[in-house]
């Protein structure tokens, strides 16, 4: 008897749901929401997606990438959230912080 094969969960919001390839965002997605967002990075980083597979599926640099992981990781999901990077933005600003989030591909 084979074990059954572990998946990743995700949780954003109240629910969680197992992140599998079929899970995630379409690859021709271009308005990025903050949950859109954090399924790719938690696809990532639970390997269920590589980084280079990432980039290439959703035409994203990998600085763009890791700027999404940042976010997250600093502020949270919601920080993702196209009027929270421009608080950030300009809180790093106003910290003599340079700023990583490209704000033409910020949405």
């Amino acid at each position: 008897m084979t074990s059954p094969e572990k998946l990743a969960f995700i949780r954003i919001g109240r629910r969680a749901t197992p992140l599998t390839p079929d899970s995630l965002p379409p690859s021709n997605t271009r308005r990025w929401v903050a949950r859109r967002k954090a399924t790719v990075v938690a696809a990532v980083r639970a390997n269920v997606i590589s980084l280079e597979e990432a980039c290439e599926r959703y035409d994203l640099t990998v600085e763009e990438f890791r700027s999404w992981e940042r976010v997250i990781d600093e502020h949270g999901v919601r920080g993702l959230r196209a009027t929270r990077l421009g608080e950030i933005r300009k809180s790093n600003a106003a910290h003599g912080a340079a700023s990583s989030i490209d704000p033409k591909r910020a949405t």
